[in-house]
Parts: structure tokens; sequence; C-alpha cells
């Protein structure tokens, strides 16, 4: 079974009309910063900027995302992740369900958005402060992470061993994402992820093991 394809932030269900302008509007404020920091850069753009771009109000901007940092950073995948991790069979080993929903996740967002993806690596490479909201939304897909670990294994979330694997998966994925940022992008980001997960699993203790 792959990881379902849904949109970020939507259910199996059609959303009303007044959630589907949320969506669009949400939509098109970043797509309006995606093509500005195309354009000119990160540091000297602005809210208001941003808003005439999208042809909204700079209130409506702050309000879908609270800062700027916010704008760029993957919106809405942590319920989607979450449904694919649960319907992967339960007799299948933990780190290949990971491993199957986050090279489903990667591939689709890779031929669904490719410029929003590498320019947001390049920006939590280049931009401190979109790197530090990254590691912020990574804790809380942490939390989602460790339910789905405990069910899994019959283990309490709040356990220290479950949420080293989850905060540790995580942070390995990220360390992967800025990796690939540091080559010019220029591997296969999909591959580089496999290559983390062996190494995970393997354990630092078996590292010179390892084949890179």
């Amino acid at each position: 079974m792959s990881a379902p394809h849904r949109s970020p932030g939507t259910t199996g269900t059609r959303p009303g009309l007044r959630e589907r302008k949320k969506l669009r509007t949400r939509l098109d404020i970043r797509r309006a910063t995606f093509r500005l920091v195309a354009d000119q850069g990160w540091d000297a753009l602005t809210i208001e900027q941003i808003a005439a771009e999208a042809d909204v109000s700079p209130s409506t901007v702050l309000r879908y995302f609270p800062v700027k940092e916010d704008i760029v950073l993957p919106d809405g995948y942590d319920p989607v992740l979450e449904g694919a991790l649960r319907e992967r069979p339960a007799s299948e080993p933990l780190l290949e369900s990971v491993r199957a929903v986050l090279t489903a996740a990667m591939r689709r967002s890779l031929d669904e958005e490719p410029d929003e993806v590498l320019l947001r690596t390049r920006l939590m490479l280049e931009v401190p402060a979109v790197r530090s909201r990254m590691v912020e939304s990574v804790n809380v897909t942490s939390r989602m992470l460790c339910r789905v670990v405990a069910e899994r294994t019959g283990r309490d979330a709040g356990e220290l061993e479950v949420r080293i694997f989850a905060t540790g998966l995580l942070a390995a994925v990220l360390e992967t994402t800025l990796y690939w940022a540091e080559r010019g992008q220029r591997d296969d980001l999909v591959g580089l992820v496999d290559r983390m997960l062996r190494t995970f699993e393997g354990g630092l203790g078996r590292i010179e093991d390892l084949d890179g």
C-alpha cells in the first residue's frame, strides 16, 4: 500500500465553499511569496509586498501566517503523513513503513512543486530564521510520530525510547535535506533519504559497515 495522494490540509471529504476559499487564499499567498523570493531574494521582502502580489491585505497575510518564515515551510503535511503511516500494514517493520511513506511524500513534492522544494531548501540553508522555524515545526511533527510509534510498538508515547526514535528520525530527515542543499541539490533526494534511513537503521555503532 502506498502513501495516500492528498493535497496538504485536506481530508477524504470535499471541503465546503468557505474552507476552499481559505485554502485558495493560503495557496495564493504562498505562491506570491515564492515568486517574489525568486525575483528579489528573502531579506528585503516585506509582508506588504507579499500582500500586494497576492492581492490581499497585509492583515490577511498575517492572519494566515503569523510570521514571514511560516509562509515558506511545508504546509499541512502532518495529518497526511500520520494517516499514511497508520495505513501501512501493522506487521510491517516500523522503519519500512517510514521509508515507504517518506519516499512517497518526497517524490510527490518533487513532482508537484519542484521549484518550491528547491527554493525552500535553499532558504533553510541560507536564512537562519527559516531554519529555526523549520526546527520548531519538526518538534510538532515529532509529537505526531511519537503517537504512531507508540501505537505500533505498544509503548507509551512519552517513553524516552519512543521520543528518541521520533525526534532522532526527524532530525535526520532535516539534516539530509540540508546536506542536499549544501551540495547544490544535485543529488537524488529520495536516494539520500534512503541512505539516511539505512544509517539510522544500522546505528552509529555500525556506521563503518554502511556503504555511502
